[in-house]
C-alpha cells in the first residue's frame, strides 16, 4: 500500500473511531417501565420483575427500571394501553397474554389493537398448561373429572388468557363437566380461590406449580390431573395429556390450536411504529437478559423456567393466527368469544 493510500485508510479509521456509538447513552438517566396486565405474584409478574433486574445491563446507559401492574379484562386493558396510548420511544414494555390476539381475530370489540403491529421482544419460556384440583373437589385423576356428578368450577383470569381459553377448549374437545369462572385479576387471585375452596380447580403453567404454588403441590393440597399440551412435560410424564382423550378430528384440531397459541403465552412487546434499530436493540437486550448467567442462577433458585424464544419468531407465530380458516375462526368464536349480555 503506498503512502497516500495508507494515509487515507488511517484517516478513515480515525474518523470512524471518533464517531460516538449510535445510542451509546440514550437510556442514561431515563426510566424503563414494564407494564404487566395482571396482579402481582403471577407468572407474568415474576418474569417481568426478573427481567427488570437484568435488562439494564444490556441497554446503553443502564436506565432505571420499574414494574407496574395494570390489571383488568384479562390483560386487555394493558394491551390496549400499550397499543393506543404509549409512545414507541423504547421506554415502555408491555406484558400481556398472547391469546388476546385471538380475541381480536374473532372480532371482540374490546380488543382495540392489531396483533400484527406490536413489536415483539420474545418470551422467557414456552408455556405448558396443567389443570390442577383441590382436595375438596375429590378430583385426583382424569376419570374422576370425566365422571364428576357436577360441573367443576375452574377459576380464570378472563378471555384471552390461557387460564380461560384452554379450559373452554378442553370442555368442548373432551366433553368435560366444567364451569369456567372468569374475572380474577391475576393468577395469584385465581389460585387463592382454589385453595380456599371457592372453586375446584385452575389451569395454569407447570412453572407456576413449581414456584409460587410449590407448597400446595408438595403438600397435596392441589393435584395435577391433565396436561393441555400435545406432549407431556418430561418431568411429569405420569400426568396424562389431553390429546390422548381426543376422539374426533375437531377435538384434535382444537387441542392443537390450544398448544400452538398458548405455548407463546408470555410475550413481552412494545407499541407499534417503533424505529427498527430501537426495536432490535430491545430484542437483543431481552434475549441477552434471559441468557445472563446471574439471571439463570436466580431463576433456578426460584424454580422459574427459562428458555427464551426470540421476538421475530413470536411475531411470526402470532401473525400466523390471522391466516386461520374462516370456519376455524367461527368455531373458536363460538367457544372463546365472550357472549354479549
Amino acid at each position: 500500500m503506498n503512502l497516500c493510500l495508507r494515509s487515507l485508510a488511517l484517516v478513515a479509521i480515525l474518523l470512524f473511531a471518533s464517531q460516538p456509538t449510535v445510542g451509546a447513552q440514550e437510556y442514561k438517566d431515563k426510566t424503563l417501565t414494564i407494564i404487566v396486565g395482571y396482579s402481582p405474584g403471577g407468572s407474568f409478574d415474576l418474569y417481568a420483575r426478573v427481567l427488570a433486574r437484568y435488562i439494564g445491563r444490556y441497554l446503553p446507559g443502564d436506565p432505571t427500571r420499574i414494574v407496574e401492574n395494570m390489571t383488568g379484562a384479562g390483560g386487555m386493558i394493558a394491551a390496549n394501553h400499550l397499543f393506543n396510548r404509549v409512545k414507541p420511544d423504547g421506554l415502555t414494555i408491555g406484558a400481556w397474554a398472547s391469546p388476546l390476539v385471538l380475541q381480536h381475530i374473532m372480532g371482540n370489540d374490546a380488543a382495540q389493537f392489531d396483533g400484527r403491529k406490536f413489536g415483539y421482544l420474545g418470551i422467557p419460556s414456552e408455556y405448558d398448561t396443567v389443570c390442577t384440583f383441590n382436595q375438596q373437589s375429590g378430583i385426583t385423576k382424569m376419570s374422576d373429572w370425566v365422571n364428576a356428578k357436577r360441573p367443576q368450577k375452574i377459576s380464570t383470569i378472563g378471555p384471552g388468557t390461557s387460564t380461560s381459553d384452554i379450559p373452554k377448549l378442553l370442555k368442548v374437545a373432551l366433553n368435560l363437566p366444567m364451569d369456567v369462572i372468569d374475572g380474577y385479576k391475576g393468577g395469584a387471585d385465581a389460585r387463592l380461590a382454589v385453595e380456599s375452596g371457592e372453586v375446584d380447580g385452575y389451569c395454569g403453567s407447570w412453572g407456576t406449580v413449581e414456584t409460587v404454588w410449590r407448597g400446595a403441590y408438595e403438600s397435596k393440597k392441589i393435584v395435577p390431573v391433565l396436561q393441555a399440551t400435545l406432549k407431556p412435560n418430561p418431568k411429569y410424564k405420569q400426568v396424562p395429556v389431553a390429546m390422548s382423550f381426543a376422539k374426533t378430528e375437531e377435538a384434535r384440531e382444537l387441542l392443537k390450536i390450544a398448544d400452538d397459541v398458548h405455548g407463546a403465552q408470555f410475550p413481552f412487546s412494545v407499541p407499534p411504529g417503533m424505529a427498527k434499530e430501537r426495536l432490535e436493540l430491545l430484542q437483543r437486550a431481552f434475549t441477552q437478559s434471559f441468557k445472563d448467567p446471574d439471571l439463570i442462577a436466580e431463576a433456578k433458585r426460584s424454580q422459574l423456567d427459562i428458555g427464551p424464544v426470540d421476538g421475530p419468531s413470536i411475531a411470526k407465530t402470532l401473525s400466523g393466527l390471522y391466516d386461520l380458516k374462516p370456519a376455524t375462526v367461527a368455531r373458536l368464536k363460538d367457544i372463546l368469544l365472550p357472549k354479549k349480555k
